[in-house]
């Protein structure tokens, strides 16, 4: 089966050894969403009529579809974890390597756009992972992401109590809730992917996984029977972490997690990517469906993308279609924090901070990164092509500036 697809990239790593704890991120239980295998739909009333642009709803989404937060901040009593930020890796967001079908999806994928090709192998066990078993991948990331950003060494090797995933990804916290947390990482280690994807100024063309390895820990009663799972250690794959270490990362809606449907989650990921804190993002229905990994028909697609752009709940951005083409309208509650501007900056080639001292000379190359990516984040500018920007950035504040005193 082969698909076009617009492809994103990846490289390998370097590595240090740190666990982190906990970390963060929401999705829903499996247990409420009936109509997972289907791709299916919001079930929310309400279309905003008018004119968008004026609309006073357009920066407030109809929360009444989404699910309920399972657990209120009284019950958040670990760490600083609270207040995190939810974080996902570009690569994540731009391709569909996870499932939106509740049942197991076994069928290999082939996706090809503009020379760069996906093939994925799923798990023999259980299958593609699903867009819910990527939760353990954010909530990983969000937390590595964090230590990087106090300045601590990480590794790809990170712990996770088993509770503190279920709280917060807004799950519920009985038995059967950790045996699928388990079955999860079983999806996640057992498919195998292989690219060509660039990440950064590397190419990588072997294969991996998302996750290399998993352990879990369980503690037994006094007859020796299994019990709870107590926590879980993951070794991210190469492909992963170099994207984490190289700050290849988007912070997502605290809402996200709360989106019922599969296909939901799916379209605000791709909002998320290619919108971002712009104004507004028009993509064609056909390109959206290749980038969704949708295993609908193209008709229903096209219905269930218009029952979206009928409701208001998805996080950040309001969505209209017309079938042929939609158009995600920025709600403005994007990246907030100057942190959070940098991180969702491009990531420069390794040549480009060589340039940066020919152009601006005098000049550290890597505070003129700081100050071009905030920048570049303050303006919402889409970057094409990232060393080339940053150069000309670097001649024209060198122009204004001089050298430093």
């Amino acid at each position: 089966m082969k698909s076009k697809n617009s492809v994103s990239d990846t490289p390998n790593h370097k590595g240090s050894d740190l666990f982190s704890k906990d970390s963060v991120s929401k999705t829903p239980n499996r247990d409420e969403n009936p109509s997972i295998s289907k791709d299916s739909v919001f079930d929310t009333p309400n279309r905003i009529d008018g004119e968008i642009k004026k609309s006073p709803n357009l920066a407030l989404p109809d929360t009444t579809g989404l699910l309920p937060e399972r657990h209120p901040q009284s019950d958040l009593f670990l760490c600083d974890i609270a207040d995190a930020v939810f974080k996902d890796i570009h690569q994540g967001m731009e391709h569909p390597f996870f499932s939106l079908s509740k049942k197991p999806d076994t069928t290999p994928r082939e996706y090809e756009h503009n020379e760069k090709w996906i093939k994925i192998n799923p798990s023999p066990i259980g299958g593609m992972p699903t867009i819910y078993d990527k939760d353990v991948l954010i909530y990983a990331i969000s937390q590595l992401i964090a230590a990087l950003n106090r300045g601590e060494r990480v590794s790809r090797r990170i712990r996770i109590n088993s509770r503190d995933f279920l709280v917060f990804s807004n799950r519920k916290t009985g038995g059967k809730d950790y045996k699928a947390m388990e079955d999860s990482l079983e999806r996640l280690s057992g498919t195998r992917i292989r690219t060509n994807i660039v990440t950064g100024d590397e190419e990588q063309l072997d294969g991996f996984g998302l996750i290399n390895a998993y352990s879990v820990r369980k503690k037994r009663d006094s007859n020796g029977k299994e019990g709870k799972m107590l926590w879980v250690e993951i070794e991210l794959s190469s492909w992963v972490f170099n994207a984490i270490e190289q700050r290849e990362v988007l912070t997502l809606s605290p809402d996200y997690f709360r989106l019922r449907k599969p296909l939901e989650r799916r379209i605000y990921e791709l909002a998320r990517k290619h919108c971002g804190r712009k104004s507004e993002w028009k993509c064609s229905v056909d390109i959206l469906y290749n980038k969704s990994g949708s295993r609908s028909n193209k008709r229903q697609f096209r219905y269930l993308l218009s029952q979206i752009a009928q409701t208001n709940h998805l996080p950040d951005y309001f969505v209209e279609s017309d079938g042929q083409e939609v158009t995600f309208r920025n709600r403005g509650t994007v990246g907030s924090s100057p942190a959070i501007e940098i991180l969702d900056a491009p990531t420069l080639p390794s040549y480009a901070y060589e340039d940066a001292r020919e152009a601006a000379p005098g000049w550290d190359p890597y505070y003129l990164e700081q100050e071009w990516k905030t920048w570049v984040a303050k303006e919402c500018i889409d970057v094409k092509s990232p060393g080339k920007h940053f150069r000309k950035f670097c001649e024209s504040f060198y122009e204004k500036n001089g050298r430093p005193q």
